[in-house]
């Protein structure tokens, strides 16, 4: 494993806070982190935090402690993020006795305190999941994106998706003749829509990481490098600070590597901590499997 002060490929792995680092992995729980943090200093924090489902990495509670826990932690999240920064909370459902409880709408108000404003509520879809036998089968997740200020990064162009008419032109007026749309393609829907054709992919439609993805380890809710990157690339700029206060073994530092960000993570779990940096060396020696952004989602 790489130490601070040593290198994995050219590129120094700090295990502690350094304003000119370029990557951090945190082994410790992240209020200990958060507190070597400056405020007003992280441009994008984005993690997938634990569900309270009583995996065999959390500690099961009441959904209303759970929900209080990590309103403390929100709370000096918000602290350390920048004026124009953003928070992409990514979550699924707490499951009770049959009973499904939207972990989104219960975290809404823990933002909206702050004084926090939702951007979008994005759907992740997926195609494969639990199957249940007395309720829908459950095939999608959701990305809050709130951000601090109303003077926030927004990238939109290398995000952009292809347009339904690439070709179509202005038919009358100054602009006849000139393409109607942007020839960069248009901007990416956070709408769910039932009915979905090849020319216009209105969910977020990534797999997830689940049996035969590429990027699959040992962590069971881990989560697309790709659905990581889309949020990276439109709210942060290049050396801009990403940081995921539960990074499991690392997807959304990669991703901040992978275009140019600095990247910080936290993790309690020795052997995912271990991981996240066996993955990150993969990737500067050129050998992490992960499936690029915007591949076909059945494409081999």
């Amino acid at each position: 494993m790489c130490q601070t002060g040593l290198f994995c490929s050219g590129h120094t792995v700090e295990t502690s806070y350094n304003p000119e680092a370029k990557i951090i992995v945190f082994h410790g729980d992240v209020m200990d982190f958060l507190k070597q943090i400056p405020d007003d200093s992280i441009n994008l924090i984005i993690t997938s935090p634990p569900y309270n489902i009583g995996k065999q990495y959390e500690k099961r509670t009441s959904l209303e402690k759970y929900i209080d826990i990590q309103a403390e932690v929100i709370a000096l999240l918000y602290n350390k993020l920048r004026d124009d920064g953003s928070i992409c909370w990514q979550v699924g459902n707490f499951v009770d006795k049959g009973e499904v409880y939207p972990l989104d709408i219960l975290y809404y108000p823990v933002f909206k305190k702050l004084g926090m404003k939702l951007r979008n509520r994005i759907i992740w879809k997926f195609g494969h999941g639990l199957h249940a036998s007395k309720r829908f089968s459950g095939r999608y997740e959701t990305i809050l994106w709130f951000t601090k200020t109303d003077r926030y990064t927004f990238n939109l162009d290398p995000v952009r998706i292809p347009s339904k008419y690439p070709n179509k032109r202005h038919y009358k007026g100054p602009k006849k003749g000139q393409l109607s749309g942007n020839p960069l393609g248009k901007n990416p829907s956070d709408v769910w829509e039932i009915v979905i054709r090849d020319w216009e992919e209105q969910l977020w439609d990534m797999p997830n990481v689940k049996f035969n993805h590429p990027e699959k380890t040992i962590h069971p809710c881990q989560f697309p490098i790709e659905l990581v990157e889309r949020c990276i690339l439109a709210l942060t700029n290049e050396d801009d600070w990403v940081f995921d206060p539960y990074m499991g073994v690392g997807s959304s530092l990669l991703a901040a590597i992978m275009h140019n960000r600095r990247a910080m993570g936290c993790e309690k779990e020795e052997n995912y901590v271990e991981l996240a940096m066996q993955r990150i060396k993969d990737y500067y020696n050129g050998t992490l499997p992960y499936r690029p952004l915007g591949k076909p989602i059945y494409q081999s």
